[in-house]
């Protein structure tokens, strides 16, 4: 993009692991220009940082009508106070694929497990819609049918019963199938597009539905590189999918990809997934712009808000002790969302498990902690608040920003920050100077800090002059922080002063005023930079 900016590399770094790490910064001027810039997304989705929800593990999270479970609606309810629109909720997961109706059965979900203590399958009654409609009001939907089960009579049966149990209202969209590029057999695009395209033209049909309403693929492998290949071309994704006549019913709305930057499934995958090469925002940008080009293709087929990731954590599996249940994470989650809004995707749908170590807060004592919340929630209160109650916010990463063909500036690229600093503006059409200035900023220090290291905490000032209305603009800050990247604890975490560790807001709300234009951000720290717009 065209902004570059002033750097002043410090002078020392004060430890071995911070020598292994990017150098830091003391101070970084962002140039501008301040206008809304030609790569700015279209209005952001209000839903934009949304939820998956593993199918069998749904009644355990949000409880039934019997017992509602008050410490995940207020959860949810704090995100909706803040854009006015509650998260999309994802009803899916690997155990959709062995989930099944029951019209009969009394309980809202029943989990059959075997002699060694593995889930089988998921069995929902009709109970289980009012397990649903405990989410707040005016709560989307999306509902993943088993595909994987290859009984079509039985997804059917699954899909009428949600259609009567909750309402096209409800109902955002129906998805057929988890990850099914992992199926064995294998299938490939025509195999799949086979299998899908008749069984959502007569879902649609038995339902009476005249117009799209089924999300596709939802596949789960990374993409092969390079992408304009014949072996890119053969592999299992919404694109190949389009391509092999996926479509030709007309039921498809919504493209769905999932994202796990990291793995633990097996031992030569998890050595990776350490909070140094989490936390760092070259790394994620790498990745998520690997799916660019399925964007741009998808977007030009469907419509600019077609392309969502419909299940993403950091690491799969279950995600990473003192990796994924960490402030780090948090971190890592912000950066992750508002990068990938900066290359329009629509929505991304956290996924929670069954006692993982990437849950957002956890519901029931297990393996894993106690009922509590993890670090990285309040990154999804900095996401909808820096959104608002606005419907015309338009975003840009700003810095490093990008280079020309669309990809992040990174590291090797000319990126002085080596990955430790992202900045994001946004430009609400709807304000005054709408174009020629942005109402927020996000300042993001990603630079892995401690709470145990003996040194004093890095920060790096940021010079944000050039995107002010005025030389002695007046702003406000809202800081996200902890004492460091390490931190496991809600109630060590702070976003603009309160904490959640209880599920709703605990303290006063703290700002911070500053004058100069001159904002010092601290390793492993994020700032809500806001100004009043005359």
């Amino acid at each position: 993009m065209w902004l570059f900016a002033t750097v002043l590399p410090c002078v020392a770094l004060v430890s071995a692991r911070h020598a292994l790490l990017a150098r830091s910064l003391s101070k970084l001027t962002l140039s501008g220009p301040a206008s809304l810039p030609t790569d700015a997304t279209l209005p952001l989705n209000p839903a934009l940082a949304s939820f998956s929800i593993e199918t069998a593990y749904f009644e355990g999270l949000i409880g039934n009508q019997s017992y509602p479970n008050k410490f995940s609606q207020n959860l949810f309810e704090n995100l909706k106070e803040r854009t006015g629109v509650p998260a999309e909720v994802r009803i899916g997961g690997i155990t959709a694929d062995s989930t099944f109706w029951d019209p009969k059965q009394e309980a809202a979900l029943y989990n059959f497990i075997d002699d060694r203590g593995a889930l089988r399958n998921t069995t929902l009654g009709p109970q289980f819609w009012n397990c649903v409609k405990l989410l707040p009001e005016g709560t989307k939907i999306v509902m993943t049918l088993n595909l994987g089960s290859l009984k079509y009579t039985g997804t059917l049966d699954m899909a009428e019963a949600a259609w009567m149990g909750l309402g096209p209202q409800k109902i955002s969209r129906f998805e057929l199938g988890n990850e099914p590029d992992h199926y064995n057999p294998k299938l490939d695009p025509q195999t799949y597009t086979a299998r899908w395209k008749p069984w959502t033209i007569n879902i649609s049909k038995a339902l009476g539905i005249d117009y799209p309403e089924f999300q596709i693929g939802a596949t789960v492998a990374n993409p092969s590189q390079p992408h304009n290949t014949p072996q890119a071309d053969a592999q299992l994704d919404c694109v190949s999918a389009l391509a092999a006549g996926a479509n030709n019913g007309h039921t498809v709305t919504t493209c769905s990809e999932h994202t796990y930057q990291y793995s633990v499934c097996d031992s030569g995958s998890a050595a990776g997934a350490t909070l140094v090469n989490l936390v760092n925002h070259t790394r994620l940008a790498e990745y998520l712009d690997l799916w660019q080009p399925r964007i741009h293709s998808v977007r030009a087929q469907l419509g600019p808000d077609a392309f969502v990731i419909g299940e993403f954590n950091s690491v799969s599996c279950g995600g990473r002790a003192n990796v994924s249940n960490t402030f780090g994470q948090a971190m890592w989650l912000l950066d992750t969302v508002l990068y990938a809004a900066s290359i329009n995707v629509s929505r991304l749908y956290v996924h929670q498990g069954a006692h993982a170590h990437y849950n957002l807060w956890s519901t029931v004592d297990n393996p894993n902690g106690a009922i509590q919340v993890f670090p990285s929630y309040s990154a999804y209160l900095f996401v909808t608040e820096a959104i608002g109650h606005s419907n015309s916010v338009r975003l840009s990463n700003i810095f490093p920003g990008r280079q020309a063909d669309g990809s992040s500036v990174t590291t090797a690229g000319g990126d002085p920050s080596a990955g430790q600093i992202s900045v994001y503006g946004f430009w609400d059409e709807k304000s005054a100077n709408s174009y020629d200035y942005p109402t927020k900023l996000a300042l993001l220090n990603l630079e892995l800090y401690s709470q145990t290291d003996s040194y004093p905490r890095p920060d790096t000032t940021i010079d944000i002059s050039a995107y002010l209305p005025k030389n002695t603009q007046e702003v406000m800050v809202k800081w996200l922080t902890a004492p460091g990247s390490d931190v496991l604890s809600a109630s060590l975490t702070s976003w603009a002063g309160q904490t959640f560790a209880s599920g709703v807001a605990e303290g006063n709300i703290v700002e911070e005023k500053v004058l100069n234009g001159q904002v010092v951000v601290k390793a492993s720290s994020a700032a809500l930079v806001y100004w009043s717009v005359a």
